[in-house]
């Protein structure tokens, strides 16, 4: 998706002009929320460009999206707000123009860590969410993210490791599930014949391969489902996302065959400047005598 409507990314919001890893991660979280928000009054907190506030509209009765900044507030509406169920708002999601229990489902994704006042944005929106609402809400782990990537995000304030933010969540929803998301390279096998209903996956490592029902991998990041009530959805809990182009494996693809090409050359230019260095001793040995 690129057009002349698009906002210019920065690195601190995401937008839908971004490609490969990113746009997976992004679209994918919206695309596993949608099944709380149907038929269902939703609160997209931090919604950024607005791109998942539209694509939850697309199931909801009613949706509002949220973003303190105005500029992005302003795009979503040039660019989404068509839609009579939805709405854009210029407001500070640890300070909600809303009323008590105005809304059955809160959604915010990767707004936790950048922000310093994250317990003032729990009791938000705790506030706002009815007594058996569902707040969907993802952060990065720091540990996988952080610590041994040896990275540091300039726009997160403070990222959580998966005791800090089960502690955080805990006080305000006591029923709390808790999922995973990264990135993987995988190779599926799945049944032609018949919906998938079971499912299974192979992890190789330290000379074996031993089967589990989800993957076995350290997250990226984490997606909480909390609620102060039992969940009315119970999410699967294995949840796959891709595009029909395969863009990231076809990057991938593109970058291997582009190095090999470049491999391939170096090696050319290798063998080149060795002819040439044994061409030049050849002409210096005639212009000497053979003296050294």
């Amino acid at each position: 998706m690129s057009d002349s409507t698009a906002m210019a990314f920065t690195g601190e919001r995401f937008t839908p002009e971004c490609v490969r890893e990113i746009w997976y991660e992004h679209w994918h979280r919206y695309a596993f929320a949608q099944r709380f928000a149907a038929g269902k009054r939703v609160l997209d907190a931090a919604c950024g460009e607005g791109y998942g506030t539209a694509m939850l509209a697309g199931v909801a009765a009613q949706v509002v999206g949220v973003d303190i900044d105005a500029a992005s507030v302003e795009h979503a509406r040039a660019r989404y707000a068509q839609r009579a169920n939805l709405e854009y708002r210029q407001a500070d999601v640890t300070k909600l123009p809303f009323d008590d229990r105005s809304f059955d489902i809160v959604v915010s994704f990767e707004t936790l860590e950048h922000l310093a006042a994250q317990e003032q944005l729990l009791r938000e929106f705790s506030r706002v969410l009815v007594d058996d609402g569902v707040l969907v809400l993802s952060s990065p782990d720091k540990r996988t993210y952080s610590d041994l990537a040896g990275f540091r995000n300039e726009f997160h304030v403070r990222e959580l490791y998966r005791d800090e933010l089960l502690a955080l969540l805990a006080p305000h929803f006591p029923a709390i599930r808790l999922f995973g998301q990264k990135l993987l390279f995988q190779s599926a096998i799945w049944a032609l014949d018949r919906d998938v209903s079971t499912c299974e996956s192979f992890t190789a490592g330290d000379d074996a391969i031993a089967p589990a029902c989800v993957p076995g991998y350290e997250p990226l990041y984490f997606i909480a489902v909390c609620s102060r009530a039992p969940l009315p959805v119970d999410p699967p809990a294995l949840s796959l996302f891709g595009d029909r182009e395969e863009s990231v494996y076809a990057h991938y693809n593109h970058e291997i065959r582009k190095n090999m090409a470049a491999g391939t050359r170096i090696a050319e230019l290798e063998a080149e400047v060795e002819r040439l260095r044994a061409v030049a001793a050849t002409q210096q040995d005639r212009e000497t005598g053979g003296a050294r």
